[in-house]
């Protein structure tokens, strides 16, 4: 390379830059030439030029490292992030269905506490009927009254027509007796005495034809023998013979003889 061309580069410096691109290209194709005919200087290049190579390559792998790094990088992100994403994923579907569980408990407990509540208004109830159901069977029982499965019972100390009798037993708010069973026939025996008494029992409306005077119809009686046997003997008293079971009969209704009353006193309330 001479020394003039090196001083036209120096001297080239207020060109415009495609003027200084073109005297560069024309320097390194003038070294080129000066190289061919220089053994030291084409090997300096030589030399120069693998340095280079070298450097590219290992800027390259540099690179090339780099890259590689920021991938697995990029990926590990990307798996750290959708692990993190189905963790939350499965912890909200956890909570959603704890939510739903108290939800479905809550609903439970409520309607378990409204149940209780009317379990507790009905005992509440039954208490306070029990109560007065007590109240009334000590106040009757002060009053003369017999208590004997679910009824109290009342025999009067005076006589009466049938119709009189009812008439006082409704005033005392209950009705003339009506019996259900054997063993409430036997109580009645023995409540009596040797008193004959006026029963609930009539055919009045229909010759025959038994009521009871809640309107129901006769089913079991306890008729002493040979009874009922009056035409006109529309109503029946008790204790009419000595047989405690088989002792009623029909009798007159304007004839009077003591009563016995009956008031249903179950004792629920």
């Amino acid at each position: 390379m001479s020394l003039s061309v090196y001083d036209e580069v120096i001297g080239t410096e207020e060109l415009n830059r495609g003027d200084r691109v073109e005297m560069v290209v024309a320097i390194y194709e003038s070294a080129d030439a000066v190289r061919e005919h220089d053994p030291n200087t084409e090997t300096e290049a030589v030399n120069t030029r693998r340095k280079l190579q070298t450097q590219q390559a290992e800027s390259h792998s540099t690179g090339s490292k780099r890259y590689r790094l920021t991938a697995v990088f990029l990926g590990l992100l990307c798996v750290l992030l959708l692990t993190a994403i189905t963790l939350l994923w499965i912890k909200f579907n956890n909570l959603t269905a704890e939510r739903d569980q108290l939800h479905t408990s809550n609903t439970n407990l409520t309607v378990e506490r409204d149940q209780l509540q009317i379990s507790y208004t009905n005992l509440t109830a039954e208490r306070d009927g029990l109560q007065r159901k007590l109240s009334e069977l000590e106040k009757a029982t002060q009053e003369g009254w017999m208590y004997f499965n679910s009824s109290i019972y009342y025999i009067s100390t005076e006589t009466k027509s049938w119709s009189k009798s009812r008439e006082d037993c409704r005033e005392r708010g209950a009705d003339l007796l009506i019996i259900n069973s054997r063993e409430e026939q036997k109580f009645i025996h023995k409540l009596r005495g040797d008193r004959w008494a006026w029963i609930g029992l009539t055919d009045s409306e229909r010759e025959g034809v038994w009521k009871w005077v809640d309107g129901s119809a006769l089913i079991t009686g306890f008729w002493g023998t040979g009874e009922p046997n009056g035409s006109k003997e529309h109503c029946v008293l008790t204790s009419y013979m000595s047989d405690p079971v088989k002792n009623w009969a029909d009798f007159t209704c304007y004839y009077q003889f003591v009563w016995i009353c009956e008031k249903r006193i179950l004792m629920r309330g």
